[in-house]
């Protein structure tokens, strides 16, 4: 089955590229913690295609849980109002946190989720993007570990999605605004 792109769209980083590239930083993070144990937090639904390829690349003790936020609705391409669902029986108080997100834009809902984790008591928190685009931050946060850095680019791919769409590309691709995908 063939892959289908959007129309009018570049590929910015290939499968192979994004592979290469999550390879490091998954022994940056190991190197980091050095064999402690950390609990890794997906933002869903967008970092899940990279936290699982990011753990393979970890040899460490771990916990795998998620949280769910959310500030881009239907069609949108700009933020809007931050919903944030945290798993009620999180219990993280002492233990080293690294929260994973497929993209570091406007920095509001890394930085929520980072203090709403701050205030379950870890040992530390860092946070970890795959794309970071600084171009467009708002918000008083930083990526600890960061894979790519964009310019002001609207993008898909690799769990990025555009209305629910587009997650499953190998590669992450930019979109035209000019020429957004119609979707139904």
């Amino acid at each position: 089955m063939k892959t289908i792109y959007p129309e009018h769209c570049d590929t910015l980083f290939t499968g192979q590229q994004i592979a290469t590239k999550v390879s490091e930083m998954g022994r940056e993070i190991e190197a980091h913690y050095a064999g402690r144990e950390v609990t890794v937090v997906a933002v869903l639904h967008g970092a899940l295609v990279f936290v699982a390829d990011l753990m393979r690349q970890m040899d460490m003790p771990m916990h795998l849980t998620a949280i769910v936020a959310s500030s881009y609705h239907g069609a949108a391409t700009t933020p809007g109002q931050l919903n944030v669902r945290l798993d009620n029986k999180l219990d993280i108080a002492g233990r080293h946190v690294l929260v994973v997100d497929d993209i570091l834009d406007t920095g509001r809902t890394l930085h929520r989720i980072r203090d709403v984790i701050s205030e379950l008591d870890p040992a530390s928190v860092k946070v970890c993007a795959l794309v970071d685009k600084p171009s467009r931050r708002v918000a008083d946060i930083e990526a600890d570990f960061c894979g790519f850095e964009i310019p002001d680019l609207f993008i898909v791919g690799y769990g990025l999605d555009y209305n629910g769409r587009f997650r499953n590309l190998p590669d992450i691709v930019g979109l035209d605004p000019d020429n957004l995908p119609v979707l139904d």
